[in-house]
C-alpha cells in the first residue's frame, strides 16, 4: 500500500503430494469416489490401529526442499495437533512442526516492474489433511472422509510480500515448481492446491509487526489478491478509526467479495502440540538426500535463463512460456522446426495459441493444433509464404477445422505476393487514383504514408508483402 501504512504478508501453501495412497494408510487417494468410500480404519481413527509412513512422501518433500535450496533436515518428527473439528475423526492431526523434514530456502520472484525479490521459506512440512464436512441442505451437513488422511506439504514463507500482488506471484512460482517437480497436480477446483494467508498492516518505517488476521482456505490466485485487498483495507478502517486489529482467523466469502470472522485465531500451544508415540522419527541418509538430487528435472528458473540464452527471449518471454512443463515443452517442440525465429514461435505460442486453449478451455495435452502443425505455420510466415496477419486467419481455421496449414493456404488462395512487379503496378493504380493525397504526402504530410499502404493491402487482400510493399512505396512516393 501506499502512504503511511506497509502491509506484511505470509502465506502458508497446502500442497496435497501426488501419491496413489495416502500418507499413514493404504486407502487411495483419487479425486471424485464417491463418499466415504476411501477411508479405512486408520483414517477413521479406530482404536488399536497403527499409522504406516508412506515412504514416497518424504521422497517428495525431499525433492521440493532441494529445488528451493532448504536444507534437508536428516532426523524429523511427527506431531500431534490436537483440536476439534467433525471432520477429524481422530481429535487430532498428524502432522509436523518442532522438527520438520524441510527448513529454510527461498524462491525469486518476478515483480510489475521487472525486478526481482527474493521470499524466504519458514519450513515446509508434512501432515495430513482432514477430511470435509458438507452443509447440502438447511440444516443438512454431512462428512466426506475420503480426504482424511491425504498426504500434504505445508510450504510456510516467511512475512516477505508487501502487496497481494506479490504474495499471488509468490504463490503462482511454487504453483509451477511444485507441478515441475510431479509432487502436486496443482489443480485448485479439486483442492489439491491451496493456501491461508496471513495479513498484518504497520506504519510504514515501523519495525514491529502489526496484529495478523488469517485467511483460511484460499483455493485461486484470483481470490487470494481480492481476499488480501479486502483484509488490508480493512485493517487501515480499523486502525484509522482508533480501534484495533484482533488476531482471528477469517474467511473469505467470493460470492459476497468479503471476509467475515471465522474463529480467534489459535497459537500453538493451543493444538498442544506432542510427538506422536505411534510414529518413530523420520531418519534419512545422505545417499537418499544425493538419490533425489539427482532426480530433480531442470527447474523453472534454470529453464527461463536458459531460454533467454539460447533462443534471445526476454525475461517476461521466458517467464510465460516456462510457467508450466507443458507449456515450455510445447515451444521447444515449435522453436525446433523454427530455429531461425524463436522470438516469432514465441509470439505465436503465446498469443494466438495460448488464447485459443483459454477460449476452450483445454490443456496442451488436448489442444487441436499440435507443435508439428503450428511448427508449419511458423515457417510459412518466415518463408513468406504468408504474412503474419494472414497467418491468424489460418491459425483460426486449423483449430476450428483440424485443417493443416499448407492446406488452409491452398484452398483459400492465401499465399503473399512477393513479386515486385506486381506490387508496384498496384501502387501506381493507387497513386494514380488518389492524386490530391499524393500531393499531400509529397508536401510533407507523412501520416499519410499508413493511407497508402491501407489501400494497397485492400486492393491485393492484404496479400502484399508488408515489407516489400513499404519499400516500394517509400520509392515511388517519394517527391
Amino acid at each position: 500500500m501506499s502512504g503511511e501504512w506497509e502491509t506484511v504478508i505470509g502465506l502458508e501453501i497446502h500442497a496435497q503430494l501426488a501419491t496413489k495412497s495416502k500418507i499413514f494408510s493404504g486407502s487411495a487417494t483419487a479425486y471424485g469416489a464417491e463418499s466415504n468410500t476411501q477411508a479405512d480404519l486408520v483414517d477413521l481413527g479406530y482404536p488399536g490401529v497403527l499409522p504406516v509412513l508412506n515412504a514416497e512422501v518424504v521422497r517428495m518433500a525431499a525433492k521440493f526442499g532441494l529445488a528451493v535450496g532448504a536444507t534437508i533436515n536428516r532426523r524429523s518428527v511427527f506431531a500431534r495437533k490436537n483440536y476439534f473439528y467433525p471432520d477429524l475423526p481422530k481429535g487430532y492431526q498428524i502432522s509436523q512442526y518442532e522438527l520438520p523434514i524441510v527448513a529454510g530456502g527461498h524462491l525469486d520472484i518476478l515483480l510489475e516492474d521487472g525486478s526481482t525479490k527474493r521470499i524466504g521459506i519458514t519450513r515446509a512440512h508434512l501432515e495430513e489433511d482432514a477430511g470435509k464436512s458438507q452443509h447440502e441442505g438447511v440444516g443438512v451437513s454431512t462428512i466426506d472422509l475420503n480426504r482424511a488422511g491425504t498426504p500434504l506439504v505445508e510450504i510456510v514463507s516467511e512475512p516477505d510480500m508487501r502487496s497481494a500482488k506479490e504474495a499471488v506471484a509468490y504463490m503462482k512460482k511454487i504453483h509451477t515448481l511444485v507441478r515441475y517437480l510431479g509432487i502436486c497436480d496443482g489443480n485448485m477446483q479439486e483442492g489439491s492446491f491451496r493456501c491461508d494467508a496471513n495479513v498484518s498492516i504497520r506504519r510504514r518505517g515501523a519495525e514491529k509487526f502489526g496484529t495478523r488476521a488469517e485467511l483460511k482456505n484460499l483455493n485461486s490466485f484470483r481470490y487470494v489478491e481480492k481476499a488480501i485487498n479486502l483484509e488490508v483495507a480493512r485493517q487501515i478502517d480499523i486502525l484509522e478509526g482508533g480501534g484495533k486489529v484482533v488476531q482471528e482467523t477469517r474467511l473469505y466469502d467470493a460470492d459476497k467479495d468479503e471476509t467475515r470472522s471465522m474463529r480467534s485465531k489459535e497459537e500453538a500451544n493451543d493444538y498442544r502440540y506432542f510427538p506422536d508415540p505411534d510414529l518413530l522419527p523420520v531418519v534419512i541418509e545422505d545417499s537418499f538426500v544425493e538419490a533425489v538430487r539427482a532426480s530433480l528435472p531442470e527447474l523453472p528458473d534454470d529453464k527461463a535463463l536458459r531460454f533467454q540464452q539460447q533462443h534471445g527471449l526476454s525475461p517476461y518471454d521466458a517467464g510465460v512460456l516456462t510457467a508450466s512443463a507443458e507449456m515450455a515443452a510445447f515451444y521447444e517442440s515449435v522453436v525446433a522446426l523454427v530455429p531461425s525465429d524463436p522470438k516469432l514461435v514465441a509470439n505465436t505460442v503465446m498469443g494466438d495459441f495460448s488464447a485459443s486453449l483459454n477460449k476452450d478451455n483445454l490443456d496442451i495435452a488436448n489442444s487441436r493444433v499440435s507443435a508439428a502443425q503450428l511448427g508449419v505455420l511458423v515457417s510459412r510466415i518466415v518463408d513468406n509464404t504468408i504474412s503474419g496477419k494472414i497467418a491468424k486467419e489460418v491459425f483460426e481455421a486449423m483449430w476450428a477445422e483440424g485443417l493443416e496449414a499448407d492446406a488452409v493456404i491452398e484452398s483459400r488462395g492465401l499465399r503473399q505476393i512477393t513479386d515486385a512487379g506486381a506490387i508496384g503496378a498496384v501502387i501506381d493504380a493507387i497513386m494514380a487514383a488518389n492524386p490530391k493525397q499524393l500531393a499531400d504526402y509529397r508536401s510533407g504530410k507523412d501520416k499519410l504514408f499508413g493511407f497508402f499502404v491501407g489501400q494497397a493491402m485492400k486492393a491485393t487482400d492484404g496479400k502484399a508483402n508488408p515489407a516489400l510493399l513499404n519499400d516500394l512505396l517509400k520509392a515511388k512516393l517519394a517527391p
